[in-house]
């Protein structure tokens, strides 16, 4: 059989010149492709993957060392916060002693779950009197969380107290003074209690903004 008859003999049986079947290039090359566009996807799932992983990392970082949302829930902080305020609370200030008087805090009792929010009224090393059911800071009348003109009756502070804050403990009042469990109850409480102070009200939308 000379070249050419072997040849046309090849293209009868489906080879090419080099042996090859024909089409095998093709099988092949879609079978890489078929591999390629695989791998890609699974790329793309794990890129999605580490995104949302990243995400709620950083989300679990902020709301645990750097600011959360918080509700009121009970009267003890009216007329300056109510039932039902959404706050944001920072959390870096309680963390590095940022705290001075007339501060919002949010703090919890050890092994409580619940949150309380009162108002700082003396720090450390601060001499408390409750005279006449008026608080002396320092044997200055203190107004800090008392409205000019409450919309609520605000109340005298229950008892006599004369005392000085010990170190790394603070003073908490409530704003309602007859409503509120607070430190002329259960006396001073510890800094470390502390987990964060409230700076602003989202939420209801006609009192928001930042807050004294």
């Amino acid at each position: 059989m000379n070249g050419e008859d072997e040849k046309t003999a090849r293209s009868e049986y489906g080879e090419n010149d080099d042996g090859r079947t024909a089409g095998s290039d093709t099988a092949k090359g879609e079978t890489a492709g078929g591999g390629s566009a695989g791998n890609r996807k699974i790329s793309e799932a794990l890129d999605w993957f580490l995104h949302i992983a990243v995400a709620v990392v950083v989300s679990l970082l902020f709301v645990t060392f750097v600011a959360q949302r918080t509700v009121v829930h009970d009267v003890s902080m009216e007329p300056t916060l109510k039932a039902g305020d959404n706050l944001l609370v920072e959390k870096l200030g309680p963390r590095f002693g940022w705290l001075r008087r007339g501060d919002i805090i949010i703090f919890r009792f050890p092994g409580e779950e619940k949150l309380l929010i009162k108002r700082l009224v003396a720090m450390e090393g601060d001499r408390v009197q409750v005279i006449d059911g008026k608080l002396y800071v320092n044997g200055e009348l203190s107004l800090i969380g008392l409205p000019e003109e409450p919309e609520t009756p605000q109340g005298d502070l229950p008892e006599y107290t004369d005392l000085t804050v010990p170190e790394g403990m603070v003073y908490i009042l409530g704003d309602n003074r007859m409503h509120s469990l607070d430190s002329t109850d259960f006396g001073p409480i510890d800094r470390s209690w502390i987990t964060g102070r409230a700076i602003f009200r989202f939420f209801p939308f006609n009192r928001f903004g930042t807050l004294d």
